[in-house]
């Protein structure tokens, strides 16, 4: 009983050490899944004898170009939405009377405080304000996450001489290790093509129907993508607001049809194709790490959620002691997850 409460004071202890130092903690977090994900292009140029100071000087380049545009694409389209906001937000309120009062007309009665309860437009502005105050934190620490990347890539090469030079480490943990670390690297770079991949179709679609701030929407599909079950639905709800203020409910019906072809298609017809029927974490386990690891370290432990738990599974299987936990975490025992 004793070690229980020793074990778990300390496990408090470490969650609240992480939440408070969650600054520090976010971007080191970015930058390992970065690593993880520019890994095998960085070894494979060595193995073909480039010299390690050009390898390093082509990442660097090429992270630095593709960090600079994707902040400047994000700024820009936050720019433009945050501007456009409080227009959009008597333009929403005018909508909805109308659209109510026409209900009204067929005998349909809505609760008259239903407008200003739901839609209060300090709250809608702070939340602006929380986005962009989110992004100018993240511009200023891309130099440091870029930095992280690059020291990550070149330890890399010699990670698994280290694996080796372990005293006592059995081979069969290595080779766990090593698949668990292909397996959350798939994951997530498959998992980026296909966010890349629904946000290019969300932004082509609302293009399509001439929805404003269309590169705001894109950017926004795109990341909450990673975020699992719940991440398209909240990606879905500005388009669909913004095709109702500018068009009515008519094409906002047709935008959110749109956006449900687009996810469920990707969701289930795409994605299990490449990654497989399960990431060998119990769904409900999903939804848990899910609110758990946002609350932990912000949004970006929700876009993280899914390999922040795999990677905590694959920890807990190495010992004996703790591997019953990990199959709490995982399927029905019943259930095979597909790996290549």
């Amino acid at each position: 009983m004793t070690r229980a409460l020793i074990i778990l004071a300390s496990f408090v202890v470490i969650l609240a050490g992480i939440k408070a130092a969650s600054s520090l903690v976010v971007p080191f977090l970015l930058a390992i899944f970065l690593a993880i994900v520019l890994a095998p292009p960085f070894v494979a140029m060595q193995k073909r004898g480039i010299p390690n100071s050009v390898v390093l000087v082509v990442m660097v380049i090429g992270l630095g170009t593709f960090g600079v545009l994707a902040v400047t694409v994000m700024k820009s389209s936050l720019d433009q939405f945050t501007s456009s906001l409080p227009a959009y937000e008597i333009d929403l309120r005018n909508k909805l009377e109308a659209l109510f009062a026409t209900l009204a007309g067929y005998g349909i009665e809505m609760p008259k405080g239903l407008i200003t309860d739901s839609l209060d437009p300090q709250s809608a502005m702070k939340y602006a304000g929380n986005l962009a105050r989110a992004l100018s934190v993240l511009i200023g620490q891309s130099f440091i996450i870029l930095i992280i990347v690059i020291f990550m890539l070149m330890e890399a090469t010699v990670l698994e001489r280290k694996l080796h030079a372990i005293p006592n480490i059995r081979k069969e943990t290595i080779a766990a290790l090593e698949q668990n670390f292909l397996d959350v690297r798939r994951y997530v770079s498959l998992k980026s093509v296909m966010s890349l991949l629904t946000g290019f179709l969300v932004g082509i679609w609302l293009w399509w129907m001439d929805v404003d701030n269309i590169l705001f929407m894109a950017v926004l599909a795109f990341f909450l993508n990673f975020v699992p079950n719940i991440g398209s639905i909240i990606a879905a709800i500005p388009g669909v607001l913004l095709a109702f203020i500018q068009f009515g409910p008519s094409t906002a019906a047709i935008v959110a049809g749109g956006y449900i072809v687009i996810n469920v298609g990707i969701s289930n017809a795409i994605e299990p194709r490449f990654m497989g029927r399960g990431l060998g974490i119990s769904p409900l386990v999903i939804i848990i790490s899910l609110i758990f690891w946002g609350w932990l370290i912000g949004p970006v432990g929700m876009l993280l959620s899914v390999p922040l738990t795999m990677a905590m599974k694959i920890l807990l299987e190495q010992d004996e002691k703790t591997r019953y936990i990990a199959t709490f975490l995982g399927p029905r025992p019943e259930e095979k997850t597909n790996s290549d």
